[in-house]
C-alpha cells in the first residue's frame, strides 16, 4: 500500500505519482498490469480525476502504456542516456543456505499445530464470512476480544478490546505508532544495545534518537531522565539482547518519570511467554495508572512468525489519533487469518499450545546448556539464558575469531552476533535453539563445539 498524506503540501496526485513510479521502477516488470483507476480511487478514497491525472503523467513519460478495454501496463522504459545503455536489473542471488542455522528467533516447523489450524481455518471460511467488503481496520472484534482476555489473564495488562490494534508484525506496529505520534513528539529514547527494528521505524519518520544505556537491571533511569527522550522504547521483562529484567521499583520510577514529563513508554513484551527458570513477569503496562504505556505483543515467537500477526494496546487518549488517521480504514492482516486466530485463542487452543511450546523449548534450552558444559568446559561464559529462543555466550579464553568465522563457513554453520542488530558495546554469540528438533540440536551443537575448540588460543 502507498502512504498518502492528505495534510501534506504536496498534492495527492503528485504523491500518488511518486509512489506508483517508485513501484514501477523498483519492483515491477515489463508487461505487469497496474491496478485499475477505479480500484485505486476506491482503495485510497481519491477522486477518479486525481487518479486519471496520475496515470496520464506516467503515460506521457513512457512508464506505462494502455490496452483498449484491458487497462494499463508497465512499459519497457530502459533507455540510453549520454550514449550509455542502462542495463536492466539482474535478479539477486538466492541467499546462502546453511546446514546448521542458529537463528535466534526460529521455531521448529513441526511444532506448528497444522491440522488444528486447517480445521479452524475451514470453519472460518464458511458462507457467513463476508469476503466482499473491507473489514474493521483496527482488527476483527472477535480477535481483539480474545487477545484482550488473554492479556488480562496471563500478562496482567489492563485493557479492553477497544484499545487493541491488530498489525502485520512488529515492524508494522512500530511504523504505525511512529506515524501516529509524529505530531506530538520529536525525541525517541532507545535502549542501547536494543532492537534495531524499533530504531529504524522511528528513524524513518525523522525522530531524533536518544541512546539510553542498559544496565544489569534494565534501562539506565538516570540517563533517561537526563536525556531529551519524550517517547522511550523498552523490553523490560527480557531485555533485548542482554536478557536483563527490570525490577518493579525501577518500573514504578520509570512510570512516575514519564507521567511527570508527559512522555510515553513503548513496552515490547519481548519473549515474555517463553521463560524456563522463573514464572513470566507481569507487564509494566499493568502497573500504569496514568495512560502512559503502549503495550506491544506478537504471536511470532510462540505460534508462528510466518503468520505475521502482532498487536498493540493503545492508551485511551491515543485512540482518537488512530481513528482519525487514514490507517483506521483498512485492516492490516487478512480476514481469514484473523478469524482463524480468534477461534484458536477463544477456544483455549493457544494456552494449550503455549504450555507445549514452553515444555519443548525448555528441553532444548537445557539440552544446549548441557552440551556446552560437556564440550566447552570452562572456555565460555554465558551472558544470557533462561528465556526466549536463544542462549548468548562468548569465549572466556583467548580466541581466534577470524579462523572461527572461516571454519564455521566451511562447516556450513550460520552465526549471529548481538552487535549486528543491536548496536552498543554489548557483544555475544546468539545461539538459537528453537528451530531445531532435539536430535538435530545435538548434531548442530557438537559440530559447532568442535570448531570452537579448534579456534581457542591455548
Amino acid at each position: 500500500m502507498y502512504y498518502l498524506d492528505a495534510d501534506s503540501n504536496t498534492p495527492l496526485h503528485r504523491q500518488l505519482y511518486e509512489a506508483l513510479k517508485s513501484e514501477i521502477v523498483q519492483q515491477m516488470k515489463v508487461g505487469d498490469k497496474l491496478p485499475s483507476i477505479r480500484k485505486i480511487s476506491s482503495l485510497y478514497n481519491l477522486s477518479k480525476t486525481t487518479v486519471e491525472r496520475t496515470f496520464a503523467q506516467l503515460y506521457a513519460e513512457g512508464y506505462i502504456y494502455s490496452r483498449p478495454k484491458s487497462g494499463y501496463f508497465v512499459s519497457d522504459f530502459h533507455f540510453e542516456v549520454s550514449g550509455a545503455k542502462v542495463a536492466p536489473s539482474t535478479p539477486s542471488p538466492a541467499p546462502q543456505s546453511y546446514h546448521y542455522d542458529f537463528f535466534p528467533a526460529h521455531l521448529c516447523k513441526e511444532d506448528f499445530p497444522r491440522k488444528l489450524w486447517k480445521r479452524l481455518q475451514n470453519r472460518a471460511l464458511d458462507d457467513s464470512l463476508d469476503m466482499g467488503s473491507y473489514h474493521d481496520g483496527q482488527g476483527e472484534a472477535m480477535l481483539r476480544e480474545a487477545v484482550a482476555e488473554y492479556l488480562t489473564a496471563s500478562r496482567g495488562v489492563v485493557c479492553s478490546s477497544a484499545q487493541i490494534i491488530i498489525t502485520h508484525g512488529f515492524s508494522d506496529a512500530m511504523e504505525l505508532l511512529a506515524k501516529l505520534l509524529k505530531g506530538r513528539y520529536r525525541y525517541f529514547g532507545m535502549e542501547s544495545p536494543g532492537y534495531h527494528v524499533a530504531r529504524r521505524a522511528f528513524e524513518a519518520f525523522d525522530y531524533t534518537i536518544c541512546n539510553i544505556p542498559v544496565k544489569a537491571d534494565g534501562i539506565d533511569l538516570k540517563a533517561l531522565q537526563d536525556s531529551q527522550a519524550e517517547v522511550v522504547y523498552i523490553t523490560p521483562s527480557h531485555q533485548y539482547p542482554t536478557g536483563a529484567s527490570m525490577p518493579v521499583a525501577n518500573r514504578l520510577a520509570l512510570l512516575r518519570h514519564m507521567h511527570k514529563t508527559g512522555g510515553l513508554i513503548i513496552e515490547d513484551d519481548y519473549d515474555s511467554e517463553l521463560t524456563y527458570t522463573t514464572r513470566p513477569i507481569p507487564s509494566l503496562q499493568g502497573l500504569d495508572r496514568n495512560d502512559r504505556v503502549v503495550y506491544m505483543g506478537t504471536f511470532a515467537k510462540s505460534l508462528s512468525p510466518a503468520l505475521r500477526v502482532s498487536y498493540m494496546v493503545l492508551p485511551r487518549h491515543l485512540l482518537p489519533l488512530f481513528k482519525e488517521s487514514y490507517d483506521a480504514y483498512f485492516p492490516r492482516v487478512n480476514l481469514i487469518t484473523q478469524q482463524t486466530l480468534a477461534y484458536f485463542l477463544a477456544e483455549g487452543h493457544y494456552e494449550k499450545h503455549l504450555r507445549k511450546m514452553r515444555t519443548l523449548n525448555r528441553k532444548k534450552h537445557n539440552l544446549m546448556l548441557q552440551l556446552f558444559k560437556t564440550h566447552l568446559g570452562n572456555t565460555y561464559t554465558i551472558l544470557a539464558q533462561g528465556g526466549g529462543l536463544a542462549i548468548l555466550i562468548m569465549p572466556s579464553v583467548p580466541f581466534d575469531w577470524a579462523k572461527f568465522k572461516t571454519r564455521c563457513e566451511a562447516e556450513s554453520i550460520k552465526l549471529y552476533f548481538a552487535k549486528e542488530r543491536s548496536g552498543g558495546e554489548f557483544e555475544a554469540l546468539r545461539m538459537g535453539f528453537g528451530g531445531f528438533s532435539e536430535e538435530a540440536l545435538v548434531d548442530a551443537v557438537e559440530v559447532f563445539c568442535s570448531v570452537w575448540q579448534e579456534c581457542m588460543l591455548l
